[in-house]
C-alpha cells in the first residue's frame, strides 16, 4: 500500500499515517514471523535430508549384509555336501576295512595258502558282511574253491603215504650219494 493511493481515496495525511503505521507494524509481524517460519522450513528440510542420508547409508550396508549372506549360505551348503560326500567315502572304506578284514580271518581259517590268490578267484559281489559282522556267500565259493583249485588249500599231512627210500641214511640197499650211482 502506498500514500498516493490513499490520498486517491481523499484521506486526511493524519489518516494516512495512522494507516501506513499499522500496515507498517502488519508487514514486520509478517516478517517476523515468515522469517521464523522460513529458517524452521530450513532446519526441517536440512534434518530429512540427512535422515535420508543416514537411510542410504544403512540399505547399502544392510544390501551388503545380505549379499555377504548369500555368499555365506552358499559356502555353508557347499561345504555340506562336501562333508557329506567324505562322509560317506570314509563310511565305505571303513566297511570294505572291514570286509576285507573278515575275508582275511575267514580265508586264513580255511587254510588258504594264499589269500590274494583266493580272493582273486572270489566273486566279491557276491560277498557281503551283515550287521553283525559275519561273512555271508563266502563259504559256498570256497567249498567250489576247493573242489576246483584244491592246491590253495593247505589239506595237512596225507597218511599211507611211504615212498621208497624216503628213510634217508637208514635203508642200506639204496645208494646215498650221487658218487656213488656213477661207480656202478
Amino acid at each position: 500500500m502506498k500514500r498516493e493511493q490513499l490520498k486517491g481515496l481523499e484521506l486526511s495525511d493524519e489518516q494516512i499515517d495512522k494507516i501506513l503505521s499499522i500496515n507498517g507494524a502488519d508487514i514486520e509481524k509478517a516478517k517476523g514471523s515468515a522469517g521464523t517460519d522460513l529458517e524452521s522450513i530450513q532446519k526441517e528440510n536440512e534434518t530429512l535430508k540427512s535422515q535420508i542420508a543416514d537411510r542410504d547409508k544403512d540399505l547399502k550396508a544392510l544390501k551388503k549384509q545380505a549379499g555377504d549372506n548369500e555368499d555365506l549360505n552358499q559356502k555353508y551348503s557347499e561345504l555340506q555336501d562336501k562333508y557329506k560326500t567324505e562322509t560317506e567315502k570314509l563310511t565305505h572304506e571303513v566297511q570294505q576295512t572291514k570286509l576285507n578284514s573278515a575275508l582275511d580271518t575267514t580265508l586264513t581259517g580255511a587254510k588258504v595258502r594264499n589269500t590274494k590268490a583266493a580272493k582273486a578267484l572270489l566273486d566279491m559281489d557276491k560277498v557281503k558282511l551283515n550287521d553283525k559282522g559275519e561273512l555271508e556267500g563266502v563259504s559256498e565259493q570256497l567249498d567250489a574253491l576247493k573242489k576246483s583249485d584244491a592246491y590253495l588249500f593247505d589239506e595237512g599231512t596225507k597218511g599211507g603215504y611211504d615212498p621208497k627210500g624216503g628213510k634217508g641214511s637208514d635203508d642200506n640197499n639204496e645208494v646215498n650219494t650221487m658218487v656213488d650211482v656213477f661207480k656202478n
